[in-house]
């Protein structure tokens, strides 16, 4: 068998990105059971309600949703298990150090294999106010106009032009 390469995306946290602030972002392993990689092989998770917390210098992930193996019996998995994520030590201590201000959370931002191993993007956030988030659509729909406005106007030229 083949050994698998490259980074394939199994869920993202869109909503993470509208609601906090991102400031910093990590990549950390999982401790995962076997039916968990199973369920996440077919593509089946949910990171919408997810946080990570640091009990006891360890870091850990909470309330990610991770259905049970359709092909699985007794050994199967508990759908919303805390699960430990695999960092250093330094990272960790750092993440935990800034984690207790105020205003700050760790939220998961996407779940992938990468080289056939699962791995999870947490970022350090802080949430945005309800003006920020509006200030942010509108940035995003300006965005969106002026690369229609530079599209058409791309078009006319050529149109001329032939």
């Amino acid at each position: 068998m083949a050994k698998e390469t490259g980074r394939k995306l199994i869920a993202q946290n869109k909503k993470a990105r509208h609601d906090y602030h991102l400031l910093t972002t990590y990549e950390c392993g999982l401790v995962l059971t076997g039916t968990e990689v199973k369920s996440l092989r077919q593509g089946r998770a949910s990171l919408v309600d997810g946080f990570v917390q640091i009990d006891g210098h360890e870091a850990w992930l909470y309330n990610v949703h991770i259905p049970e193996y359709s092909q699985g019996t007794w050994t199967n998995h508990t759908a919303r298990r805390k699960r430990k994520l695999l960092m250093h030590r330094m990272e960790i201590d750092k993440l935990e150090s800034k984690a207790q201000e105020s205003g700050h959370t760790i939220v998961p931002l996407a779940l992938y294999f990468k080289d056939g191993r699962a791995k999870v993007e947490i970022a350090l956030a802080k949430g945005k106010k309800e003006y920020d988030k509006r200030q942010t659509l509108r940035e995003k729909q300006d965005r969106r106009e002026s690369d229609r406005a530079i599209a058409s106007a791309r078009r006319r030229q050529r149109a001329r032009a032939a």
